[in-house]
C-alpha cells in the first residue's frame, strides 16, 4: 500500500515537471510543404500531390488502387472515373495505366477503358446465352450494347468462338454468328425453297416473305448450287436486284431461243427480254459465241439474212435497177436498222461506189443515176443554145471575165507613152513592202491610183457588165425538182414515188453542173476568136509583171548579202514567203487556166490550192513546179530564181535582166513609196521600221524588204555608216519602242482588277507615249530633212 503511494507522488511529481518545462521546437504545416516540394524537385522524393491538396500519394499506391478500383468494377473501368476516386491527376492515372497495361497481357486499353480477360470471357458467357437463346447475333448490335470498337469486339469473339460461344461465324459476313441448330434448320428451309422455284425469282422477295436471314442466305445457296444439291444460278451478284434462275426455266428458254433463231434466222432483243433474259445482247453473244450474226440496235440477224440482202443489192447494180430490201428483212427493224444494214453489206461486198441509199432502205445503182442524167442532154443542149440566142451575157465565166478586164485596161491606156506605162507598171510591181516594228510584223499595200480618163470609165462600165452577167449565171438553174420528176416518172413508170423524189433531189446538182459545162463550151466555141486576142494580153501583162518581180528580188538579194549570216537567213525566208510567192502564184495561176481552177487575184492562192493544182499538171510541167513551190520554204535565193527562170521558159514567158538605169528607177521608186507611208504614219513601230529601212538605202543604195522582228539587226548593221548621234537616237527610239509594246502585251492580259492595282505602271506607259510623241518628228526627219537636202544640193 504503501509503495503504490510512493508511486503516485513520484507521478505527481513528474507530471509538474513536465508542466513548467520549457516547449519543444516544431516544425508548421508551410515548412513541412516546403520541404517535402524540395525533396521533390531533387528527385530524392517520388510522391503525387492529390487534387485537393491535402495529401501525397506514390506512383506504387496509385498502381494499386487503380487494380483495386479495376476488381471493384468487375475488370472494366474508365480512366476518367479513376481520376475521381483517386483524386489525382489524370496525367498521373494514364501514365500508371500505360504502365500496367504494358506489363500485364491480361489487361488491356480500349478507347480509353481498362479491360482484363476476366470481363472478356464474361463478356462471351453474355454473348452465349444471347446467341442460344436467339439463334443468331450482330456484332454491330453487340458493340453498340457494350460500348466497345467492332474490330476489337470481333476479334475477342472469334477468339472465343467454339470455346465459350457455342456457335459459328458467317464465312462472307464476319458481322452475324449463328447456332448450328439455326444454321440447319435455315438451311433445310432454303433446300425446300428453292428446289420448289421454276421460273426466274428476285432474291429479295424470297428474303422477305419468308424471313430468311439474308447473309445466311447466300452463304448456304451457295453451298448447295456447288455441291449440286440446287439445280440454278444466280444473276445480279448479291443486291436488290439479284434473281434465282433454275437450270429447267434455262434449259426451256435456250430450247425456245434456238428454235427462233432457227426458223427465223434473227433473234429480237425485245422479245429476249419479255422472256426473262435481262442481257439480252450479252446473252446471245455467250450463247452463240461461234455463230456469225450482224448485231444491229433492235435484233440480230443470222448469216442467212445477210446473204440474201447482198444477192439482192449485187442483182441491183449489177443490173443498173433499184430494189427496196424491207421486204426481205423482219418487221421488227426499224429504218435505222436497215440502213446499218444496207452500209454493211455495201462495205463487204465493195459496192459504195457503185450504188447510193435513199430513204434508208432502197438501193438505187449509179449506173441508173448516170443513165438519167443522159436522159437530159437533149434538153440541155437545146435550152444552152436558146440562152445563147437570147442572152449572151450569162455565159460569161470567170476566167473570160479576167481577159475582158485586162482588154478595157490595156485599150485604155495604149494610147499613153510607153515609158510613162512601164513607170506606172514597175511602181505596181515593186510598191509591195512589208515591215513592222518590235517583232510585230506588219504588211503594207501601196498602190498608186490612176487617174481616169473617159476610156477609163467605159472600161469600168465593161467590167462591171461582165460582173452582174457573171452573177446572173451563178443565179442560172436547169430545171426545177417537178420538172426533173416529170421526166423520170415518162421513163420509170413502174418505180415509187418515193424513189423518184429522192432521185430527181439527188439529181439537180449534177445537172445544173453539166448545164454550166454546156454552156461554156457551147459559148467558148462561139467566142473563141475574141479570147484568142485577149489571152495574148493577158500573157504580155503577165510577162511585164513577173519580170518587175524577178528584178526587184534581185535587189533585194542585194542589200540582203550585207548582213550576218543569221539575218540573212530570216530576211531571205521573209523575201521568200512574199515576193518570190507573188511571182510563184502568178506562174501558178497561168497553169491552173488551162485546168479551170484559175482565181481572179493570183495573191488569192494558198499553199493547199498549189498543191491541189500541182496534183492535177502533168507530169512534164509537175515536176519543175514542185521545185519552185518547195523552194519557196529554203533558205537562200538562188534555189527560186533557178526554177523561177526554168518555169518562165516552160511557160513561154521571157525574163529580162535590168540595167542600171532601170535599178535606179525601181530604187527611186521603192524609196519615194516608203517615204510617202512614213509621212502619213504616227504609229511609232512602223515609224521605226520604215525610217531604219530608209537609212539603210541611203546609207548602201541597196534595197532591202526585211520583217519587223529584224529592225533591231538593222540598226545595228547602220552602226558605222550613219552619224553616231543618228545612231543613239534610232536605239534610244527602238528602246521606247520595245518598252510600250512590252506594256500594251502585259495590259491586254490583265483583267480588271488588276488593272486598278496597276496604276503606278500606266503612269510610265503614258511618259514612254509622251517621249515617243515627242521624238517622233525629230525621227522622221532622219530621212526627210536628209533627203530634201540632198535634193537641194543636186
Amino acid at each position: 500500500m504503501t509503495a503504490d503511494w510512493e508511486e503516485v507522488r513520484r507521478l505527481a511529481a513528474y507530471f509538474q515537471r513536465a508542466q513548467f518545462a520549457e516547449s519543444v521546437q516544431r516544425l508548421s504545416e508551410r515548412n513541412c510543404i516546403e520541404i517535402v516540394a524540395k525533396l521533390i524537385a531533387c528527385k530524392k522524393l517520388d510522391v503525387v500531390h492529390t487534387l485537393d491538396g491535402k495529401e501525397y500519394i506514390t506512383p506504387a499506391q496509385i498502381k494499386q488502387e487503380i487494380l483495386y478500383e479495376l476488381s471493384a468494377h468487375r475488370g472494366r473501368v474508365n480512366t476518367v472515373e479513376l481520376q475521381q476516386i483517386l483524386n489525382v491527376d489524370l496525367i498521373h492515372i494514364e501514365k500508371r495505366v500505360h504502365d500496367i497495361v504494358r506489363t500485364d497481357k491480361n489487361i488491356q486499353l480500349i478507347l480509353g477503358q481498362l479491360i482484363d480477360e476476366n470481363y472478356l470471357n464474361q463478356l462471351a458467357e453474355e454473348v452465349n446465352d444471347k446467341l442460344q437463346e436467339a439463334g443468331q447475333v450482330s456484332i454491330p448490335e453487340l458493340c453498340k450494347s457494350y460500348d466497345l470498337p467492332r474490330d476489337f469486339l470481333t476479334e475477342v469473339l472469334c477468339k472465343h468462338t467454339g470455346k465459350i460461344i457455342h456457335g459459328k461465324m458467317d464465312e462472307y459476313d464476319k458481322r452475324m454468328i449463328f447456332t448450328q441448330a439455326f444454321v440447319s434448320r435455315h438451311r433445310s428451309k432454303i433446300c425446300g425453297l428453292f428446289s420448289a422455284i421454276t421460273r426466274p425469282t428476285p432474291v429479295s422477295s424470297l428474303i422477305s416473305q419468308y424471313e430468311v436471314p439474308e447473309h445466311l442466305l447466300y452463304s448456304e445457296l451457295d453451298d448447295l448450287m456447288s455441291t449440286g444439291r440446287l439445280k440454278g444460278t444466280i444473276v445480279g451478284g448479291r443486291q436488290n436486284k439479284a434473281v434465282y434462275i433454275p437450270d429447267i426455266y434455262s434449259k426451256t428458254q435456250n430450247n425456245w431461243v434456238d428454235s427462233f433463231l432457227k426458223q427465223n434466222s434473227y433473234l429480237e432483243f425485245e422479245a429476249l427480254t419479255r422472256l426473262g433474259i435481262p442481257d439480252s445482247v450479252n446473252y446471245i453473244r455467250k450463247r452463240y459465241k461461234s455463230r456469225k450474226l450482224l448485231f444491229l440496235k433492235a435484233a440480230c440477224l443470222d448469216q442467212v439474212i445477210v446473204d440474201q440482202v447482198e444477192a439482192s443489192v449485187e442483182e441491183a447494180v449489177s443490173s443498173g435497177t433499184w430494189a427496196d430490201v424491207q421486204s426481205l428483212l423482219p418487221s421488227c427493224l426499224s429504218t435505222e436498222d436497215v440502213g446499218i444494214l444496207l452500209n454493211h453489206v455495201m462495205r463487204t461486198t465493195n459496192l459504195l461506189s457503185s450504188a447510193r441509199i435513199f430513204k434508208e432502205t432502197i438501193i438505187v445503182s449509179e449506173k441508173l443515176i448516170s443513165g438519167c442524167i443522159s436522159l437530159f442532154e437533149e434538153y440541155m443542149h437545146r435550152k444552152a443554145e436558146k440562152e445563147i440566142k437570147s442572152n449572151p451575157v450569162f455565159l460569161i465565166s470567170e476566167e473570160d471575165l479576167k481577159n475582158t478586164t485586162l482588154v478595157a485596161e490595156h485599150t485604155a491606156s495604149s494610147k499613153k507613152d510607153k515609158k510613162e506605162e512601164r513607170r506606172k507598171k514597175a511602181t505596181e510591181g515593186g510598191g509591195s513592202v512589208k515591215g513592222g516594228g518590235g517583232g510585230n510584223s506588219r504588211e503594207i499595200r501601196i498602190r498608186k491610183t490612176k487617174k481616169k480618163g473617159k476610156k477609163d470609165e467605159d472600161s469600168d462600165d465593161e467590167s462591171s457588165v461582165a460582173v452582174q452577167g457573171r452573177s446572173k449565171q451563178q443565179e442560172t438553174h436547169f430545171m426545177s425538182q417537178e420538172e426533173i420528176e416529170d421526166v423520170l416518172q415518162k421513163k420509170f413508170q413502174d418505180c415509187p414515188e418515193e424513189i423518184i423524189s429522192d432521185l430527181a433531189e439527188e439529181l439537180i446538182r449534177p445537172l445544173n453542173k453539166k448545164y454550166k459545162e454546156v454552156l461554156q463550151s457551147v459559148f467558148a466555141s462561139s467566142a473563141s476568136s475574141s479570147s484568142g486576142s485577149s489571152r495574148k494580153q493577158t500573157v504580155k501583162d503577165l510577162q511585164e509583171e513577173i519580170n518587175i518581180l524577178y528584178n526587184n528580188i534581185r535587189l533585194f538579194e542585194r542589200g540582203t548579202k550585207l548582213f550576218p549570216e543569221d539575218s540573212q537567213i530570216s530576211i531571205t525566208k521573209y523575201v521568200l514567203k512574199t515576193v518570190c510567192t507573188d511571182a510563184a502564184n502568178l506562174l501558178f495561176n497561168v497553169l491552173a487556166t488551162d485546168l479551170m481552177m484559175a482565181v481572179e487575184s493570183a495573191s488569192c492562192l494558198t499553199p493547199e490550192m498549189r498543191l491541189k493544182i500541182l496534183g492535177k499538171l502533168p507530169e512534164e510541167t509537175k515536176q519543175p513546179m514542185t521545185k519552185l513551190n518547195n523552194s519557196l520554204n529554203g533558205k537562200c535565193f538562188e534555189d527560186f530564181l533557178l526554177n523561177l527562170e526554168l518555169m518562165t521558159e516552160i511557160c513561154g514567158i521571157m525574163l529580162k535582166k535590168g540595167d542600171k538605169k532601170k535599178e535606179r528607177q525601181a530604187l527611186f521608186q521603192h524609196r519615194q513609196v516608203l517615204m510617202e507611208q512614213l509621212k502619213v504614219t504616227e504609229d511609232p513601230a512602223f515609224v521605226l521600221h520604215l525610217t531604219s529601212v530608209l537609212m539603210f538605202q541611203f546609207s548602201t543604195n541597196c534595197m532591202l524588204h526585211a520583217p519587223g522582228r529584224c529592225v533591231p539587226q538593222i540598226i545595228s548593221t547602220l552602226s558605222g555608216m550613219i552619224p553616231e548621234d543618228q545612231h543613239k537616237l534610232l536605239s534610244k527610239y527602238q528602246s521606247l519602242v520595245v518598252k510600250q509594246l512590252i506594256g500594251q502585251n502585259r495590259k491586254s492580259g490583265q483583267t480588271e482588277d488588276d488593272t486598278t492595282q496597276n496604276q503606278p505602271e500606266e503612269c510610265v506607259a503614258d511618259e514612254i507615249r509622251k517621249e515617243l510623241m515627242s521624238l517622233t518628228p525629230v525621227i522622221k526627219d532622219l530621212v526627210l530633212k536628209t533627203r530634201k537636202t540632198s535634193l537641194t544640193e543636186e
